[in-house]
Formats: C-alpha cells, sequence, structure tokens
C-alpha cells in the first residue's frame, strides 16, 4: 500500500498556499524581531550576558557581510541582552502576533470560521517564548564550533555546514512538532506529527542555510529598487520567510493527510490511497 503525493497535499487543493504564506510571512515581518530580542533576554537571564556574547561572537564573524548581516545580528543581541523586564513585557505583544498568524493560516487551511481564532494562536505560542532560553541555548553551544570550521576554509567549512545544520534541524524539530500539534488546530496524532514535523524542521534548516549563503553572493539587492540596498535586503529577507512558511505549510497538510494511515479512520478516507 502506498501513498501518492497528490493524495498526501489533497488539504491544499484549492487552498491560495501563496497567499497563506504571505498572510503568515506578513505577521512573521511583525513579530521576528521582538521574538528574537525576548529569545536573547531570556537567555541572557539564564547564562549571563557574556556568555551570550561569547558564544555568538564567533557566528558574526563568519557571517557574510555584503548586506550587513553580521551587524544586524549584533545590534540584534545588544538590544536583547539590554532589555529591561517594561521593555520586554511590551515586546510581548507583537511576538505572539506570529502564533496568531499561524493559528489563522491553519485554521483556514482546516476548518475555517473558529472562534477566537488569534488569541487561541497567541496563547499557544507563549510556550515556545518560555523555551526559547534552552532551545537558543541549544543552537549557541553549536556556533563556536561550527563557525570556527567555517573559517577555517576548504572542506572544514562542509564540515561545518552540515554541522550547523544538524544542529538548527534538531533545535527547529520540537518547535515545529509544537506549531503542528498545539498552534495548529486539530491535534494530530503523535507519530504523524513527530515524523513529518522532524523532516519538516529538516527542510526549514536547509532553507535558513540557503538564506545565509544567499546573503555571500555578488548581488547588488538595490538595483531593482532604485539603488536603495536597504529596501533591497529588507525584500529579499521578506522573500525567504515567505519560501519558509511555504515549506511550514505544505508540512501541515502532509501531517493531517497521513494521519489516518496511522489510525483505525483509513478506510473512511476516500482516495488517499494509490496503489
Amino acid at each position: 500500500m502506498r501513498v501518492s503525493l497528490k493524495a498526501l497535499l489533497q488539504p491544499l487543493r484549492g487552498r491560495d498556499v501563496s497567499l497563506h504564506a504571505a498572510a503568515i510571512t506578513f505577521y512573521a515581518g511583525i513579530a521576528v524581531v521582538p521574538v528574537a530580542l525576548l529569545a536573547v533576554w531570556l537567555t541572557g537571564l539564564v547564562i549571563g550576558a557574556e556568555r551570550v556574547r561569547e558564544l555568538t561572537g564567533r557566528t558574526i564573524e563568519a557571517l557574510p557581510d555584503r548586506i550587513g548581516a553580521p551587524q544586524a545580528l549584533a545590534a540584534l543581541i545588544d538590544a536583547g541582552l539590554a532589555l529591561t523586564p517594561l521593555l520586554a513585557l511590551a515586546s510581548l505583544l507583537p511576538a505572539t502576533l506570529y502564533g496568531e498568524g499561524l493559528r489563522r493560516a491553519f485554521v483556514s487551511l482546516r476548518r475555517p470560521g473558529e472562534p477566537l481564532v488569534g488569541w487561541r494562536g497567541r496563547l499557544l505560542w507563549l510556550p515556545l517564548l518560555a523555551a526559547a532560553p534552552a532551545l537558543l541555548l541549544a543552537l549557541f553551544l553549536a556556533l563556536p564550533t561550527t563557525s570556527a570550521l567555517w573559517l577555517r576554509g576548504g572542506w572544514w567549512s562542509v564540515l561545518g555546514v552540515v554541522l550547523s545544520f544538524l544542529a538548527t534541524w534538531l533545535v527547529l524539530t520540537p518547535v515545529v512538532i509544537w506549531v503542528y500539534r498545539y498552534v495548529g488546530p486539530g491535534r494530530p496524532s503523535w507519530l504523524p506529527t513527530i515524523l513529518i514535523g522532524s523532516f519538516t524542521a529538516a527542510n526549514l534548516s536547509g532553507f535558513l542555510h540557503g538564506a545565509v549563503l544567499f546573503c555571500s553572493l555578488p548581488l547588488d539587492l538595490g538595483v531593482p529598487f532604485g539603488g536603495f540596498t536597504e529596501i533591497g535586503a529588507m525584500v529579499a529577507v521578506g522573500l525567504w520567510l515567505y519560501l519558509f512558511h511555504v515549506v511550514l505549510l505544505t508540512g501541515f497538510a502532509v501531517t493531517h493527510t497521513v494521519k489516518p494511515l496511522l489510525t483505525d479512520d483509513a478506510p473512511k478516507v476516500p482516495g488517499l490511497f494509490a496503489g
């Protein structure tokens, strides 16, 4: 018994996935900086500001600087470590908008018309913010090694990319699993959520590393925008976020499609099986 790709993507038929991905990207554009600031601030509270700077310093040095990525990351880390409790509280409202955007998109794909959809998404996003120090610390601990390998050049750089990919994959996996099972509606069973969530996290890790590679290409991002490189860089970030969310939405749809395969509901799903 096998499952066709067409059947796996059945929940996306008739849905404007591009529009949904763009909608999440809009919410993410508002939330990504507050989320990062809160994650850095909470991590700094746990291990100390100087330790955070020590762990991220080599990565800032290793990032390609054609569009100012090292300066942007350094400024973000400094701003996050400098947050006060009052500023952190102010960042919390826009940070939860990402959960709202995810929930709205997922609900629109699965069962439109859910009441209080925005607030559900915001509240269900909060546990991930609370877990941010553990997740970010796990990634930070790998950064000095992977960045040092990258700076050595040659095949050491390849090894650094592989290790960085694996570290990012491991960190993203519990995040995607939580998003699919709790932020999204329907509560799929654990097995498909873990399998598809892990596979999706691997793809997302690859996309993030592709974005870093893109930053190193000799491109003048300001050409289509009258020479405004900053605007071109902002649009490029938005494009990568959009592709990120296309992958995330596809994984969500597949998670709910394969659920009947692992339960007694399989005969009730017409057209799911091929062969």
